[in-house]
């Protein structure tokens, strides 16, 4: 079990550039990555900025913020730090990465829908968290550090052939 937690916590390296240049796996795990990275950098920054809308706090659920201590804005803050935090660990272990913002646009849609209203978000961001998974399940398949996709499943071939 704990190898199976190392695995998803290993940083992975980002892909050769010959391998980027053939490998369409290799340019979806990168588009996705530098996706997944970028915007929640960017959501969390705007949670102080104010320059995507003007009450960032109107998403949030009542449910939500009687649990989190402070105001709403307080609570804003908060989940602007935390994605911030996310997407710099997409960018560093993007197996657990995509794994947490996976979660946490679950949290998100959970809020949108509990607020009411907003449906159509909590549906884009259902497509979100598929792709967050499908970046997770990406980045196991490039993390042999070869940057090639085809070179980590040969290794795992090998290692069941071994056992």
């Amino acid at each position: 079990m704990s190898s199976a937690v190392a695995a998803v916590m290993r940083p992975i390296p980002i892909p050769r550039s010959d391998v980027l240049r053939k490998d369409p796996g290799a340019q979806a795990f990168m588009l996705m990555r530098i996706a997944f990275t970028v915007a929640p950098i960017l959501f969390g920054i705007d949670k102080f900025a104010g320059v995507l809308t003007d009450d960032w706090t109107k998403y949030l659920a009542t449910e939500y913020n009687d649990l989190i201590p402070g105001s709403a804005s307080d609570a804003m803050h908060i989940v602007g730090v935390v994605e911030i935090a996310a997407g710099l660990v997409v960018a560093v272990v993007p197996r657990f990465g995509g794994l947490l913002v996976a979660a946490w646009l679950a949290g998100i849609i959970v809020s949108l829908l509990l607020v009411g209203g907003y449906g159509d978000i909590a549906l884009r961001d259902f497509g979100l968290l598929l792709g967050a998974l499908s970046l997770s399940r990406l980045a196991s398949a490039y993390a042999d550090g070869s940057g090639s996709a085809v070179a980590a499943r040969g290794k795992e071939e090998e290692l069941a052939v071994a056992k």
